[in-house]
């Protein structure tokens, strides 16, 4: 009986080591993913950093100047004046959307010839009366 015990404890032991023995690698393998990642982050940032410089070298105002002037006949661009502006009532901007839909105007008169009314039957009420009443079997 004591073999029996020592061989169930010697199994579970080696089956505890092996669980740790996976989980070792696994979290190695996972440390290893966690740190490209953050090395491609690194790599993303600079790359960043790089663009918004070269943005804001072309971007300078003296050579924005430079090329407004050198391709100012072809452009046909004139200089901003303060006469260009206007005060935003003079804007048409887009109406609100409509909430609730219109009511009727108070003299509003319903067309009579052909118009269906309140006391029209509904189609199924006329598809009842259209049919012979159902009998109940005795």
């Amino acid at each position: 009986m004591k073999s029996v015990l020592y061989l169930v404890v010697a199994l579970v032991v080696m089956s505890l080591a092996f669980w740790a023995y996976r989980e070792n690698y696994r979290t190695q393998d996972a440390l290893n993913e966690m740190e490209s990642v953050q090395k491609e982050i690194a790599s993303l940032r600079e790359q960043l950093l790089v663009l918004s410089a070269e943005w804001d070298y072309l971007n300078r105002p003296a050579r924005l100047r430079e090329l407004v002037r050198l391709n100012a006949d072809r452009l046909e661009l004139e200089p901003i004046t303060s006469d260009q502006f206007v005060d935003t009532s003079n804007i048409d901007y887009p109406p609100p959307p409509v909430r609730y839909p219109p009511r009727r105007p108070e003299d509003f008169v319903p067309p009579t010839e052909g118009a269906i009314t309140d006391a029209d039957p509904t189609p199924s009420e006329a598809e009842a009366a259209d049919r012979p009443p159902r009998q109940e079997p005795q």
